[in-house]
């Protein structure tokens, strides 16, 4: 299976060029609005409720004649509000892992699904917690095997975490994170800045996430 050959710094370009595109500017002006709503569409709530009469044999003061939907119902709505739940976790190489060649995880690609950029995201940040960040400019990685931020995107989707598309767009939401922390640049030189820490990196991960997720992606 071909590995590609993208570096840290044209993914960045190519996130930045997403983050600029018209459709990405709908996406992120209307972020807080774009996940979907929870419960049953408007459509199913233009009768006004009416509680249900009691059941045959069941006292007035059962607390289920006080609903207005089934309990079958509520049930449902509860549950379509919750988050999906997590892919199945699959730990990182181990050290050794991160500082061999990417082609050597090839086989870890196979038969993975896609990812939200959201969970790709995720996936980024274990890899700089567990394998480490670093600053070194236009390096995927450091003698030690340790990332950087967009490093950590690319070494995501290589050991089978999301499409190259999911890249891009987990891209583009760091960027749009960076733009509202008010930094008009790229992700690479935000993450070589003097005095930049891990910590920092973690943080902007950790905020693109969020917002990401919220908005459904």
């Amino acid at each position: 299976m071909a590995i590609p050959v993208l570096t840290p710094d044209q993914l960045d370009a190519q996130a930045s060029q997403l983050h600029d595109t018209q459709a990405w500017q709908s996406i992120v002006s209307g972020w807080e609005l774009t996940a979907p709503e929870p419960g049953p569409p408007p459509a199913e709530r233009t009768e006004p409720a009416r509680a249900q009469p009691p059941a045959p044999g069941r006292p007035p003061s059962d607390w289920r004649s006080l609903l207005s939907v089934p309990v079958d119902q509520l049930i449902d709505d509860a549950l379509r509000t919750l988050p999906a739940a997590p892919p199945p976790e699959r730990p990182l190489p181990g050290r050794l892992g991160a500082v061999l060649p990417d082609r050597v995880h090839a086989w870890r690609r196979v038969g993975q699904a896609d990812l939200r950029p959201s969970v790709h995201l995720s996936y980024a940040r274990q890899i700089l917690t567990e394998w480490g960040w670093q600053n070194t400019p236009y390096r995927l990685r450091d003698a030690r095997g340790a990332r950087c931020v967009c490093g950590a995107l690319l070494t995501a989707h290589r050991l089978g975490y999301g499409s190259p598309t999911t890249v891009n767009r987990a891209g583009a939401w760091l960027i749009t994170e960076l733009r509202f922390q008010g930094w008009p640049g790229l992700i690479g030189p935000w993450n070589r800045a003097p005095g930049r820490t891990a910590a920092d990196a973690l943080a902007l991960v950790d905020a693109a996430t969020r917002r990401a997720a919220a908005a459904g992606h």
